[in-house]
């Protein structure tokens, strides 16, 4: 599991180094001040079928995303690159992290909250999804209620 998780933390840094940002996502529902990007996508060449998935989430200060859920194929390994971000998956606790600390997603989880911590100083995500190749759409706003 640590050399999955170095090899992510490795993809990650290359991937905000050396490939062009590509929009994704610009027209979410009711987000406020969350800038969402596609920064890295690579087959994973020992498990068919299977893609690394980076998507850089910036926020401006008070910025937030709606709740929504992602993609049923996709494992989610989070770490705030920068400010603090607050996030409450499934109902549960809610939690701000700092930049360098990180969260995971499991395929079916709610995430209820993603938004930045601070109303003064922006913020920073970036999120590696582990998906089916096939999957395009990698988040869906959750429905009114």
């Amino acid at each position: 599991m640590k050399s999955l998780l170095a090899t992510l933390a490795l993809a990650t840094t290359l991937a905000l180094s050396a490939v062009p940002a590509l929009a994704h996502g610009d027209d979410a529902p009711a987000a406020k001040g969350a800038k969402v990007t596609l920064v890295y996508q690579h087959e994973l060449p020992n498990v068919p079928g299977k893609s690394l998935k980076g998507v850089l989430v910036e926020y401006e200060p008070g910025g937030f995303n709606p709740s929504h859920t992602h993609a049923r194929s996709a494992v989610i390994y989070a770490t705030v690159l920068e400010g603090e971000v607050t996030s409450q998956v499934n109902g549960g606790e809610i939690r701000t992290f700092k930049a360098g600390e990180n969260f995971t997603e499991l395929p079916g989880d709610f995430h209820n909250i993603s938004a930045n911590g601070s109303q003064t100083k922006p913020a920073k995500l970036l999120a590696v999804f582990v998906v089916d190749t096939n999957d395009t759409e990698l988040t869906t706003p959750a429905k009114s209620r």
